[in-house]
């Protein structure tokens, strides 16, 4: 057994690249490995912002020899078909044995390879690994034909066992596996001599490089935190910045800083945007003010003043990326104090989409259809409409402008500063939300209708010109605004009919004047009550996003532990497009199936059904009146009648009620009773009457649960 230790050391790879390359490293490798008939025992990958570094343990010192046999065609087949069996195996026509058996002479190919050392397979394997590795983005440099992500300055690869450590021998295009590395650009020791992985981290370490990615977090973590914490204030928290920053640095050192006092009146979420977005700093909080007052940075080095020309530098740049930031923010008031007027008029030249109209016209679609849900979620509608006016007049502000990711966001201080509700200012700011799965979902009435109405007709409007996704492509992200209305629904516990909601706002965008399929009605007729033609395909055009709508729930769902037979079992029922009542039938389903009595009661369930389904076919009758008790022969048929007209006499009401949990209850009650019927009773008795009488019970059994769902789609 040896231990491998391979490293790729290249000018500074982007942050964003590194997780996904040591896992590319390690799978491209390790896989090669594999198929070559070598094995290993762990592997690891590593990664800092000059490398990309990856460890095996218990590596086999040589594949086995393998022996395989082809069978190929009779020797009396074409020359054509021997000759293309020939290419296959790489052997000529004397090496080929024949051998007879009951159809004749046929050729057999015995392809003997011996084992090969593990030094030459590896060379192999990462050869064809540093030549097909999928970055993002490679580069060619010098006159070479290697790419790599930055020009790639040196290989190290050790094959380690009990003889001590050896150099993999490679050369790829002019650079040489060795065994030397080395550390820190600045504070570093030059190239060094490793001798394997433990050899490796050490010394690495001696010369300020932390391998670790997990390490140079924690390490940054803490030391963010220590400083915060003699200085009387907190850090923001923010994995994403974190791992960010673990892969810009070898050797962390954070620093902190203070804001200039001109700053301080900035939104938070301004403040950390863009000290994040432009230059990478974390966000300190004071708080017994709650303001963001503090940014930490982190250093790549140890600077023998502490760090204090570093600051001073940092300082200066923020202080101009915040006074453009402080301009922005003036001037989006005073327009916001204005009322707004000038950004609503600039999203009229703003095109949403060249055949759905300007942003304009599709805040007049959102703000009609906002009134209409509003009395729905119970929002007040004059609130709804003005919220939705406005919430999207931020996209002309010069802060969004600057900071795509604060829409919302400043519309939320816009609308107060303009004098708005706060309920409404709140709906400026939440009607993007849900933006993806982690996203929380607005809970306010005014938000929950506006940010439904933006979604709506988001959905109806692409699906009205056939802009549907298709495969893994989505480019206006219609799967998420689906989801977005699904999670804001169910969320809320809203009750709507998804069918309506879509075509009111298919409605929408049908009088709007943009979508007039072919002729059928122009924008003064689409004011009128609509063509019967125009209905139908407002009609077809509902059905078909709510089939959209439910193959989303099932994908929400199933990440919830809805098994998919299960929702088809609630949609197959009335209702369906009330995703709310939809969702709770589906959840007490299942939960009923996961008992017992529920797995016992679907599979008698089912034993009625196919026996009552083939004597349907058999006899060219429906069986679905008339059981009568006094023709039942046993105890079990009398006591699956009296069940059966109890169950009739819960679940009826339960249903109306939408009380599905004991619904399901009282149907899974049916299954001791419908079990012993099974065991005592012969369907098919020989008796035509009590034949006949024993099918119609067997349609009451299907009935019953039928009427709770429909069981036939579950699988099992």
């Amino acid at each position: 057994m040896a231990d491998l230790l391979i490293e790729l050391f290249s000018e500074e790879i982007p942050a964003r690249m590194q997780a996904r390359a040591r896992e590319d490293l390690k799978k491209l490798v390790t896989d090669g490995l594999v198929e070559a008939g070598l094995t290993y025992g762990s592997a690891g990958a590593f990664s800092t912002p000059r490398r990309l570094v990856l460890s095996l343990e218990g590596l086999t010192a040589e594949s086995r020899p393998v022996r395989e046999e082809r069978k190929g065609p009779s020797t009396a087949a074409p020359q054509q078909a021997i000759e293309g069996f020939l290419r296959s195996t790489g052997l000529t026509l004397d090496q080929l044995e024949r051998r007879v058996d009951k159809k004749g002479e046929t050729f057999y190919a015995v392809i003997e390879k011996p084992g090969r050392k593990a030094a030459e397979i590896v060379a192999e394997v990462l050869e064809t690994t540093i030549r097909a590795f999928p970055w993002p983005k490679s580069m060619r440099w010098g006159s070479g034909s290697l790419r790599w992500v930055r020009p790639l300055q040196s290989i190290l690869c050790l094959l380690s066992d009990e003889t001590g450590a050896h150099v993999v021998p490679l050369d790829l295009d002019g650079i040489k596996a060795g065994n030397t590395t080395e550390g820190h650009r600045f504070m570093g020791m030059g190239r060094f001599v490793v001798t394997g992985f433990d050899d490796y981290v050490v010394k690495l370490k001696r010369a300020k490089v932390v391998l670790d990615t997990a390490e140079r977090e924690a390490a940054i973590w803490q030391g963010a935190q220590n400083l915060a914490f003699a200085a009387g204030m907190e850090v923001v928290a923010d994995p994403g910045l974190l791992a960010e920053v673990a892969g810009l640095v070898e050797w962390p050192v954070p620093l902190m800083g203070r804001i200039g006092e001109d700053f301080l009146g900035l939104p938070p979420e301004v403040l950390q945007t863009s000290m994040k977005e432009h230059q990478k700093f974390f966000s300190v909080k004071n708080p017994a003010t709650g303001r963001i007052e503090g940014f930490l940075t982190v250093a790549n080095i140890e600077a023998a003043d502490g760090g204090d020309v570093i600051l001073k530098g940092n300082q200066k740049v923020l202080a101009a990326r915040l006074s453009d930031a402080k301009f922005f923010w003036e001037n989006d008031l005073r327009v916001a104090k204005a009322g707004m007027a000038e950004w609503a008029e600039g999203l009229k030249s703003v095109t949403f989409h060249a055949r759905l109209g300007s942003q304009a016209e599709r805040i007049d679609r959102i703000a009609a259809l906002a009134r209409e849900i509003a009395p729905l979620v119970g929002a007040d509608a004059g609130d709804a409409e003005k919220a939705a006016r406005i919430a999207k007049l931020d996209l002309r502000s010069a802060m969004v402008g600057e900071f795509p990711e604060l829409q919302g966001v400043m519309g939320r201080y816009y609308a107060l500063e303009a004098g708005e509700k706060s309920a409404v200012a709140d709906a400026a700011r939440d009607h993007w939300r849900p933006k993806g799965e982690s996203d929380s979902v607005p809970s306010e009435p005014v938000s929950v209708a506006v940010a439904l109405a933006d979604k709506i007709d988001t959905l109806t409007g692409f699906w009205a010109i056939d802009e549907k996704p298709t495969g893994s492509k989505d480019p206006f992200a219609l799967r998420r605004a689906a989801l977005g209305v699904i999670r804001l629904v169910l969320g809320n516990g809203v009750r709507v009919v998804a069918s309506e909601l879509a075509k009111t706002g298919t409605l929408g965008h049908f009088r709007s004047g943009k979508i007039a399929y072919g002729g059928l009605v122009s924008p003064s007729e689409a004011q009128q009550p609509l063509p019967a033609t125009l209905e139908r395909v407002q009609a077809e055009l509902a059905l078909d996003l709510l089939s959209f709508f439910h193959d989303r729930l099932k994908v929400f769902l199933k990440d919830q532990g809805i098994r998919h037979d299960i929702i088809d079992a609630c949609l197959a029922m009335p209702g369906n497009d009330d995703l709310t009542l939809l969702v709770k039938r589906a959840e007490a389903l299942a939960a009923v199936m996961k008992t017992e009595d529920g797995a016992n009661l679907l599979q008698g369930f089912k034993r009625a059904n196919n026996i009552l389904s083939q004597a349907e076919q058999k006899d060219g009758v429906e069986y679905s009146f008339g059981a009568d008790p006094k023709f039942a022969e046993t105890e079990e048929e009398r006591a699956l009648f009296a069940a059966l007209d109890k169950a009739e006499a819960e679940i009826t009401p339960a249903m109306q009620a939408e009380d599905f949990p004991r619904a399901m209850a009282e149907m899974a009650a049916l299954r001791a009773p419908i079990d012993a019927f099974f065991t005592a009773v012969q369907v098919n008795s020989d008796n035509p009457v009590i034949r006949r009488n024993r099918l119609n019970l067997l349609h009451r059994i299907r009935a019953v649960c039928s009427g709770v769902a429909d069981l036939g789609r579950i699988e099992g």
